[in-house]
């Protein structure tokens, strides 16, 4: 545990694994949308909910439970409780074996934290969270077989209770995982119920995908080690509404128009959030760093979906990625100009639009870049990850909406992540979540607030 995080007390670890004998032995290949995904750390997402009743009642009413249907959801999502496995001193990629042996331990621990300030938008310690965090081992090059998911659940007693999860995103992305938890919160909510709808069982089938260019080939099958957690950065969350996003498209358009400039393409709520933020942050850089000049490169890498660019159908309850990255740039003068956000806008427009015509050769060029893009190239490069297409929130264990979704994993790019997700609590709106050190938090703060209304 890291110095000054807040103490958690484990009171259990119990093992998960689907009902016996209803997942026969498995193995999975992996596609060309999962291969890119071993290079990066898991993803870490904590679900904070209102309970309030005492530990002991936790125990004895919910726990039980909800390990239960715990176990009747891992019978359809089986491949988050497999294994990976990474062939040693071979060029044969990865691949994903479940067998009946096959199971987790889900740690319950207790904590007399704030909880209220834990599920706060306001700046708090990065170190306040890691404790609530299960334990994933990273993985390393000489392992032959890594585990891809591990479940925590901590008490607040009287107060609530958030669920942490870490998992791979190479035997599924936000999606699949959406399709998980809700699946889990739906068993627990109805005990009597031991299936799900069929429309809505997981997909299996990896020949659905298929590698028209060689895209598997172009690939190294190796591990990227995670970086050092920096212990000194705060974390905070921004809301974007859509009122804020009509001011920012209304200044863009208005400002190309004075200036006889081509409006920036695709300026949806999403892009203009994505824009206006990777300014603010460029910015925040500046005022803590110093003036930004020359032509030093800032790098944009996102999320950009592949569903509907393949061609072909694919099944809507494919577990598995079907996703990959998106790199754009623009100079951090440029950026940090009087016209930043109208750059920002047209280089990350400009990128999807790009990909939306040319989905293969996006692909290809992606791969080239292997395990590089999301930490991105030059001074300062930024990830940008989640969807406010994913409905997180109405994730309903019959406690009511979370009162907060955090993702932890944006720590480990040291101030050059970024979390979107779809807003509790506006329709519409986007929560901005980010971790930085204080300094730059505060500028970051600042710029966030300030340009909203010049904008």
């Amino acid at each position: 545990m890291a110095e000054g995080a807040l103490a958690v007390e484990i009171v259990g670890r119990y093992p998960v694994s689907p009902p016996p004998n209803t997942v026969p032995p498995t193995s999975l290949p992996l596609t060309f949308f999962d291969i890119p995904w071993l290079f990066f750390s898991p993803t870490q997402p904590l679900f904070f909910y209102d309970y309030p009743y005492p530990t002991s009642h936790f125990l004895s009413t919910a726990l039980p439970p909800l390990i239960h249907s715990l176990s009747l959801t891992l019978r359809h999502f089986f491949a988050l409780v497999a294994t990976l496995v990474c062939p040693p001193h071979s060029s044969n990629p990865p691949f994903i074996v479940y067998d009946r042996s096959n199971f987790f331990s889900l740690v319950v621990a207790q904590s007399t934290a704030d909880f209220h300030h834990l599920y706060s938008n306001h700046q708090r310690c990065v170190n306040d969270f890691y404790p609530l965090i299960p334990p994933l081992p990273s993985g390393e090059q000489e392992e032959t077989q890594t585990l891809l998911l591990a479940a925590q659940i901590t008490i607040f007693s009287n107060v609530g209770v958030c669920i942490g999860f870490a998992y791979r995103n190479v035997v599924a992305d936000g999606r699949s995982f959406n399709s998980f938890i809700k699946t889990w919160a739906s068993l627990f909510r109805d005990p009597s119920s031991c299936s799900i709808n069929s429309s809505l069982l997981p997909f299996y089938d990896r020949t659905v995908i298929k590698d028209s260019y060689g895209l598997m080939g172009c690939s190294p099958f190796s591990w990227c080690s995670d970086s050092d957690l920096d212990s000194a950065m705060v974390r905070a969350t921004f809301l974007m509404c859509p009122d804020d996003m009509e001011k920012i498209k209304g200044w863009i358009v208005g400002r190309c128009k004075v200036k006889n400039m081509d409006q920036p393409p695709r300026l949806t709520p999403s892009n203009l959030t994505w824009a206006y933020v990777w300014v603010c942050l460029i910015k925040s850089h500046e005022k803590v760093n110093g003036k930004l000049t020359g032509t030093n490169p800032s790098y944009f890498g996102f999320n950009a979906g592949g569903t509907t660019r393949l061609g072909y159908p694919v099944h809507a309850a494919y577990i598995g990625n079907l996703h990959w990255v998106a790199r754009t740039m623009a100079t951090q003068s440029e950026l940090s100009g009087e016209d930043g956000i109208i750059v920002a806008a047209d280089a990350i427009g400009t990128e999807l639009r790009t990909w939306a015509k040319h989905f293969w050769k996006g692909q290809k060029t992606g791969y080239q870049y292997g395990g590089v893009l999301w930490v991105g190239f030059g001074a300062i490069g930024n990830r940008f990850s989640g969807s406010p297409k994913l409905d997180f929130y109405e994730t309903d264990f019959g406690w009511g909406k979370a009162r907060k979704i955090e993702e932890i994993s944006m720590d480990n790019a040291k101030g050059k992540a970024v979390w979107f997700t779809q807003s509790r609590d506006v329709k519409g709106g986007i929560e901005v979540g980010l971790a930085l050190p204080k300094p730059k938090m505060d500028a970051f703060t600042c710029f966030f607030t300030q340009l909203l209304p010049h904008h």
